[in-house]
């Protein structure tokens, strides 16, 4: 790693412990690495707030694998409607609900491999259940995740996946987990694809502010 590229990785470290007291503590995302993983598979192509809204609905109706694995796909389906692809969805909500209940498991698999042999289940959504629902380091790479690094030159790919791989190589695995609710609180605000660092309260420790003045 150059020194240029060591500094950046410093002050992009500082940017995340400053965003992190902003936003500290974290709420957990749900009250259980089922449930996490359930939102996950409703959120994907869906909006948050949708997505918010249908986990919502199903999980005052049923929140444990063994209460889902006794709906139909049709009531499941119209508790997390409008998400995107609802009745996929439902369908692979009630297989992992089934799956669990006859492993006598209250809660999925604690591996990614594990994980991604669910349909609907890819490495965004094994990564999150892993680090919001039971707390294993592990790097989840959005959208804000894969915009920002790349933005910041701490990385240089092209998809989330190269962007998770690059990350691995250069982040402390303290920050595995952090990185992604601190980024996304930091593209929902500030820097989203049009950037509006002139209302950014986060820019001492700002890499990009680092870069544009050697420009």
């Amino acid at each position: 790693m150059t020194h240029d590229s060591e500094k950046n990785l410093s002050l992009f470290l500082q940017l995340l412990d400053d965003i992190y007291d902003k936003i500290s503590p974290i709420a957990p995302l749900y009250n259980s690495a089922f449930e996490v993983l359930v939102f996950c598979i409703i959120s994907l192509r869906t909006k948050d707030p949708v997505a918010y809204a249908a986990a919502d609905r199903l999980f005052a109706v049923a929140n444990t694998p063994k209460m889902i694995a006794k709906l139909s796909v049709h009531d499941v389906a119209s508790l997390i409607y409008p998400a995107g692809f609802y009745r996929r969805k439902a369908e692979q909500i009630i297989a992992i609900a089934i799956d669990l209940v006859s492993k006598k498991q209250d809660q999925p698999p604690r591996t990614r491999n594990e994980l991604l042999s669910y349909a609907g289940v890819g490495i965004k959504t094994a990564n999150l259940t892993l680090s919001r629902g039971f707390n294993i380091p592990a790097i989840c790479v959005d959208i804000h995740v894969h915009r920002i690094t790349n933005r910041m030159k701490l990385v240089q790919t092209s998809t989330p996946d190269e962007t998770e791989i690059a990350l691995q190589r250069i982040l402390p695995r303290e920050y595995w987990i952090m990185i992604n609710p601190t980024l996304v609180y930091l593209g929902q605000h500030y820097c989203k694809a049009k950037t509006l660092c002139g209302i950014c309260p986060f820019l001492q420790n700002c890499p990009l502010m680092r870069i544009d003045k050697h420009r």
